[in-house]
């Protein structure tokens, strides 16, 4: 992802990375590499041209998306890409079901452990609701997992099975910093 204000660099530049990679042996991917308008003055360009607004991306396991503050100001809004939440879902299922009959501590200890790494990456500002659906469908499959075990297992209720994902899954927190703040260089005066 590279930004810049005018669309004519914006060319060039991946007209240059293109020759560059070819040098190399290399070529841009298709499907994923394109130019977008994005940033602070697309969303007005693109409303005075009588497009809607300013297209999403994706990059790093996070959509990418033009939005505002509470105040109005441009700010970049960030989520788990709708791709990586499904595919760590799916994932965590299959490995929930090889693990169907171990002990609960342990399950619950690889649950947290699972969890936990998933909410250092993506517990940026903005993105709490996405952790939260996270939390609730690993409880939700875990639920189903345990009830799977055995007839016995299917008397689990919510109420006995919420203890355990109180201990194990905590509500998830915004780790990290607004990117102005995590960036901002302060000069020695």
């Amino acid at each position: 992802m590279i930004g810049f204000r005018e669309e004519s660099d914006a060319r060039k530049c991946l007209a240059a990375l293109g020759a560059r990679g070819a040098t190399l042996g290399l070529e841009l991917h298709s499907e994923k590499t394109r130019l977008i308008e994005f940033g602070r003055y697309a969303e007005e360009r693109r409303a005075n041209r009588g497009e809607g607004p300013p297209e999403t991306f994706d990059v790093l396991g996070f959509t990418h998306i033009s939005g505002k503050t509470r105040r109005g100001d441009f700010t970049i809004h960030r989520k788990t890409s709708r791709k990586k939440f499904h595919a760590k879902l799916a994932d965590l299922k299959e490995k929930l079901s090889r693990r169907r009959h171990d002990d609960l501590a342990q399950v619950g200890a690889w649950l947290h452990s699972v969890y936990r790494g998933l909410c250092q990456y993506y517990a940026v500002p903005g993105n709490y609701t996405r952790l939260q659906q996270f939390r609730d469908a690993i409880q939700d499959r875990w639920l189903r997992t345990l009830r799977r075990r055995s007839q016995r297992g299917r008397r689990l209720t919510w109420e006995k099975f919420s203890k355990l994902c109180t201990r194990w899954l905590p509500t998830p927190k915004i780790l990290h910093p607004y990117p102005n703040v995590r960036f901002a260089c302060h000069h020695p005066r």
